[in-house]
This record gives C-alpha cells, sequence and structure tokens, in this order.
C-alpha cells in the first residue's frame, strides 16, 4: 500500500490530560489508524509534559489542538468547533482527576474543555490517576455526573501505579480501549 492509509470516514478526537499515562497515548493513536480511524488529538497544558504535541501529531497524521489563542482556522469558523462538529467520538485517554473535574463542571478555557463542551458525540473517558484520588468523594462526585450525561467510562484498571501505590487507577489497557471505541461507534 506505499504507506497510504484508507480511512473508514470514522473521526477520532482524543484528548490527552496531564498524567504519567500520557505516553500511552501513542499506542492508542496507532491502533487507532491501523484500524482504519482518522485520529485528531486536543492535549491538555499538562499533557505536554508528559509527551510532545509532535509525537502525536506525527502518529496521527494530523496537527495537534494544545492552546485555543494558536488554533488556525481554516475559515471564519474556530478550528475547536470545527472539531467538535466532525467528531464521531470524543475520547479522552489518560483522563486525570482534574480533568474529569473540568469536564463535570463544564470549563471550556482550554482547548479539550471547549471541544468536549461544544461537540455532540459521544464521549468515552479512560481514566488515570493516583488510586486515592480516584476514590475520593470529589471524584466519585465528578465520574456520576459524568455518566449522568451520558459520558461513558473504561477502566481505571487494577494494578502497580506510577506513584508506586499498588490499587485502582491505572488507565486501561490500551486494546480494551480501542475496542470500547470500536463498540461505540460502529
Amino acid at each position: 500500500m506505499n504507506g497510504t492509509h484508507k480511512a473508514t470516514g470514522k473521526k477520532i478526537v482524543l484528548g490527552v490530560s496531564g498524567s504519567i499515562a500520557a505516553y500511552k497515548a501513542a499506542e492508542i493513536i496507532s491502533q487507532l489508524r491501523k484500524s482504519g480511524h482518522d485520529v485528531f488529538v486536543v492535549m491538555t497544558r499538562r499533557a505536554i509534559e508528559f509527551i510532545t504535541p509532535l509525537t502525536l501529531a506525527t502518529l496521527s497524521r494530523n496537527p495537534v489542538l494544545c492552546d485555543l489563542s494558536e488554533e488556525i482556522a481554516d475559515a471564519w469558523k474556530p478550528g475547536h468547533i470545527e472539531l467538535a462538529d466532525r467528531a464521531d467520538l470524543l475520547l479522552i485517554a489518560p483522563a486525570s482527576a482534574s480533568c474529569m473535574a473540568r469536564l463535570a463542571c463544564g470549563f471550556a478555557d482550554d482547548a479539550l474543555g471547549a471541544v468536549a463542551l461544544a461537540t455532540r458525540a459521544p464521549l468515552l473517558i479512560a481514566p488515570a490517576m493516583n488510586g486515592k484520588m480516584w476514590e475520593h468523594p470529589a471524584t466519585i462526585e465528578n465520574y456520576e455526573r459524568l455518566r449522568s450525561r451520558g459520558a461513558e467510562f473504561i477502566g481505571p484498571a487494577e494494578g502497580m501505579l506510577a506513584c508506586g501505590y499498588e490499587g485502582s487507577g491505572r488507565l486501561a489497557d490500551v486494546g480494551e480501549i480501542v475496542e470500547k471505541v470500536r463498540q461505540m461507534i460502529s
């Protein structure tokens, strides 16, 4: 196929928030593209501290949106609104505790929050955080609020966490995330 990629027409917007698990976004993108999907990445400022936009742009073969003030619109419509409109699914992986709180409150002061608030596409959230943060009443409340609005979740998984604790809070297995995406868009 000499390096070309034939897309199925499904557009996946991948939100990447500030978690050590952000490096797994690269594998998520690779697997989604191998499945024939177009992937468009939106990163929070904190995510950039864990993995570079250049890495994710190279893997997705699309520009990465990191900052609303730097977006380039093709026409009159802001880029984040165009992304929100074209999404067949918004996947946020990893979703940190802070990201979940911002989504639950409807903050739209960064690129990911703006896309999430503007899209009408299904939302799949893959949390990744310290187990104590995952079990905190505020996080549980945010999880319930997002579910009540129709958001779907995958994970978090159990196991050894980057912080050295063992328990719930790991990003779900990349293969399981990609399979859940497939189920939601088919």
